[in-house]
């Protein structure tokens, strides 16, 4: 099958990659021309702008852009918008808030094109283990990627699926990602507390091992949590600050705005928040409040 793949980062990158070992023909197209250079190397026929690229697919079209959320992939659709024809599909894969799909659905609809978001996992593992997709938009255009899905996947029967209409496959990532979240915080605390255990000198990397097999926590994160402090015991050089990628927010946003009681990822997305604070004024604060109304003593700097 023939597509187009519209941003050549490293996830972009190896989806090409898996697409093309898969027997199928990529037109990438990214604003970096050494990624693009990157891309021809492992098969792929370059485009130097969205014109060209679109000019390059035979109709109907297939555009899978994975960008970053936002203004990003509204420029994007924009910038296709004038080369496009009725029947074409738009693949959104990158990490896009479920409303703003939505939205861009409809958009497209009334141009006479498909919208079909693909919530992605995988990673940088995906290359060689393949990714799991949550699909959302109309059936039609989405049983006409099914090669293309089926090539992505860890197998063609298993780690992808078509969920629901558009913006069901970017709700579920979002989802996905929000107990990610919660699943790390519970590994990496209780990790940290057997660290903090005196006179049992634990060899956490050996402990994890164990874990991994039998055990009802074993898990592909448990997985890569060994892997990490077997390479790294102490965690040295690693800065203790923990990014988001937006999907932890708005998946804690849309608990709270369905009266649903996620308080495991809320305190997780909280917590990486704290991650980032070098002052940690509150907690000064909390400190100097203890101090005014008991008198207890202040610990200073310096």
């Amino acid at each position: 099958m023939q597509l187009a793949m519209i941003g050549l980062g490293r996830m972009g990158a190896n989806m090409t990659e898996r697409l093309i070992g898969g027997g199928h023909e990529v037109v990438g197209y990214d604003l970096s021309a050494d990624a693009v250079a990157a891309a021809v190397t492992v098969g792929a026929t370059a485009a130097d702008s969205l014109e060209d690229l679109v000019s390059k697919l035979d109709a109907p079209r297939v555009v899978w852009i994975m960008v970053p959320h936002g203004d990003p992939v509204d420029q994007t659709i924009a910038g296709l918008h004038p080369h496009l024809a009725r029947g074409d599909i738009v693949v959104d894969g990158g990490n896009t808030f479920y409303k703003e799909t939505v939205r861009r659905a409809a958009e497209r609809s009334a141009a006479g094109h498909h919208l079909v978001d693909v919530g992605t996992s995988g990673g940088i593992w995906g290359l060689t283990e393949g990714y799991a997709m949550m699909v959302g938009g109309d059936p039609e255009p989405v049983e006409r990627l099914r090669p293309v899905l089926e090539t992505l996947a860890p197998s063609p029967t298993t780690g992808w699926g078509h969920v629901g209409p558009s913006g069901a496959g970017h709700f579920t990532k979002m989802i996905h990602n929000g107990i990610e979240y919660g699943m790390m915080q519970a590994l990496a605390e209780g990790f940290a507390v057997m660290r903090a255990k005196g006179g049992f000198d634990l060899d956490l990397a050996a402990v994890g091992e164990i874990w991994r097999y039998g055990s009802v926590v074993r898990s592909w994160l448990l997985d890569l949590t060994c892997q990490a402090l077997a390479e790294n015991p102490d965690l040295a050089d690693i800065a203790p600050y923990v990014p988001d990628s937006g999907e932890g927010r708005w998946a804690v946003a849309e608990a709270i705005d369905l009266d649903v009681a996620a308080p495991v990822m809320s305190v997780s997305l909280l917590q990486r928040i704290a991650s980032r604070d070098p002052v940690a004024f509150g907690d000064r604060l909390v400190s100097a409040m203890r101090g005014q109304f008991g008198g207890h003593a202040v610990r200073r700097e310096g």
